[in-house]
């Protein structure tokens, strides 16, 4: 199974993170296999859509869209997906109650699959749920779009939309 190729640049989000995400880089420097997993990440690891959507439709993995509600309903959403959101509304203030909405509907050791625009939020969140108890967090790179193109486009470098993967639009 071929596996889309990922950059450093993989995480280039207009939103910035709370912290620096320094971990990402090295990790996906080059990701040869459909899991990445390394010892500087801050959570479980790094999934492709494709692996994230395998485990998603064999009922072994949640997948929790981290993007806000206007994201979800103007970009488009995973079909079956949960939402919590990482940050609210067009000024993006980071949601307060993040961990305690995870916590509502999970289960600290279920396996959940994060997942945003282009895959920094998601990384971000991944490491406070992981920071919040829950043991198998994975981030989904590349996100729902992917990174910018040429263009200043995204959708055409990678992300789940690029691997062809089920979505839907409000």
């Amino acid at each position: 199974m071929d596996t889309p190729s990922v950059s450093s640049s993989t995480f280039n989000d207009d939103v910035e993170p709370t912290a620096p995400c320094s971990d990402t880089s090295s990790a996906l420097s080059s990701m040869p296999a459909e899991i990445q997993q390394a010892a500087d990440l801050a959570y479980a690891g790094i999934v492709s859509p494709t692996q994230a959507w395998a485990w998603f439709q064999a009922g072994e993995a949640v997948i929790v869209d981290v993007r806000t509600k206007e994201e979800l309903h103007f970009v488009g959403q995973v079909p079956g997906s949960l939402h919590v959101a990482w940050a609210n509304g067009t000024a993006m203030n980071r949601n307060p109650r993040f961990v305690k909405e995870l916590e509502a509907k999970l289960q600290k050791q279920q396996k959940i699959l994060l997942l945003c625009r282009s895959g920094k939020r998601s990384a971000e969140a991944a490491k406070v749920a992981t920071q919040a108890g829950f043991t198998q967090v994975y981030n989904i790179a590349q996100g729902f779009e992917g990174d910018l193109n040429a263009q200043q486009q995204r959708g055409t470098l990678g992300g789940w939309r690029y691997a062809n993967l089920p979505w839907q639009q409000n």
